[in-house]
């Protein structure tokens, strides 16, 4: 699949904006910019949620969904002598924190900051330090606390890393956050070509990009109660394991490049998964299998256990170097994602069997 120009600039603008757990609005609003065209209609409830939908006043509802936050970190605490220590706002990964630079989102705007660390010449090798919550730390060039007020920095602020998109080698796409505002692409892109491509569907479509996922899938829950849909297809990422020191006995077996990967798990409803992997195979798209024991950790685990049960499905996307600033992801697996998505919706109708007997 071939991106469109169009599409590109928004991806990049996309995943240029900060939209960090609890503060995603500027990247929601980048979001809704781009799909009004193709929806009839665009909701956000009352944590930033959105959500355009086509064809609102159908009766049968079919969400297609990804999140739209991405970690970052909280001020915790600020030292009198004008250094800043930090807590997670989701799975921050501590170690890959040290001299990275970072963006402080102060009362008064940005400030720029660092993450400092002991030079290897004053460590001691018999006892290297390892980064830990509890000794990384923010330098923004302050010398006391109140200079670090004076700045707009305050206990609460959110801080997030500037890393930007860029395509590497043709073949992918590499930025911070691509866990998961990809998933946001690619459902906007489903909505596009439906539009473009003037096909008809016999259901409502609910295009959902929901808030709060990394924290414990907050936004799904909520806005899975509001809109109450009949069917829910999700998509996040999940694991590159072909990467070193990942173990596949553990983790599965799925590679970028080899397409996207469709989820057996207790929440994924058998009836919407084998419609996917009917659609793959019919329309020769190719795909990847993984299980997940209890729950898949992402929002179809919400979607599924929502209003006494929504039948639902997830479709990842293949992943390296998760939560760190140098995501990866094929661009060839990002076309099939949407490419599935779409002629999966195609299929549904809503007098299709989706009670197990």
């Amino acid at each position: 699949m071939k991106f469109e120009k169009k599409s590109i600039k928004f991806l990049e603008n996309y995943l240029n904006t900060s939209s960090p757990t609890g503060y995603e609005h500027r990247g929601q609003k980048v979001w809704m910019d781009y799909i009004r065209p193709y929806v009839d209609k665009i909701e956000v409830d009352h944590y930033g949620t959105c959500y355009g939908i086509i064809n609102p006043q159908a009766q049968f509802k079919v969400v297609i969904e990804a999140h739209a936050d991405e970690i970052s970190w909280y001020v915790n605490y600020i030292t009198d002598d004008g250094l800043i220590y930090v807590i997670r706002n989701g799975g921050s990964d501590q170690t890959i924190a040290p001299s990275k630079i970072v963006h402080i989102h102060g009362e008064k705007g940005i400030i720029k900051g660092v993450f400092g660390w002991p030079a290897i010449h004053t460590r001691n090798s018999q006892n290297e330090p390892a980064p830990k919550i509890e000794n990384i730390f923010i330098d923004c060039g302050a010398t006391s606390k109140k200079e670090v007020e004076e700045m707009g920095v305050f206990v609460g602020c959110m801080i997030t890393y500037p890393d930007e998109f860029f395509e590497m080698n043709d073949r992918y796409f590499v930025c911070r956050a691509l866990d998961n505002r990809i998933g946001g692409f690619m459902i906007a892109e489903v909505a596009r070509m439906l539009r473009e491509n003037k096909k008809t569907i016999p259901f409502g479509l609910y295009i959902t990009n929901s808030v709060q996922e990394e924290v414990g899938l907050y936004g799904a829950d909520m806005i899975a109660d509001t809109i109450k849909p009949n069917i829910a297809i999700v998509t996040d990422v999940t694991h590159d394991t072909t990467t070193p020191m990942i173990e596949k006995k553990k983790e599965g077996d799925q590679k970028c490049g080899a397409g996207p990967v469709v989820f057996f798990a207790p929440s994924v409803h058998h009836t919407i998964r084998e419609l996917i992997i009917d659609t793959a195979k019919t329309k020769q798209i190719p795909f990847q299998r993984a299980a997940a024991s209890r729950a898949t950790g992402t929002d179809t685990d919400a979607f599924a256990h929502s209003n006494g049960g929504v039948p639902s499905a997830l479709i990842s996307l293949p992943l390296r170097y998760m939560h760190t600033t140098v995501e990866m992801v094929s661009k060839e697996d990002v076309g099939n994602v949407i490419k599935l998505i779409y002629e999966t919706l195609l299929k549904i109708q809503p007098e299709m069997k989706l009670k197990y007997h």
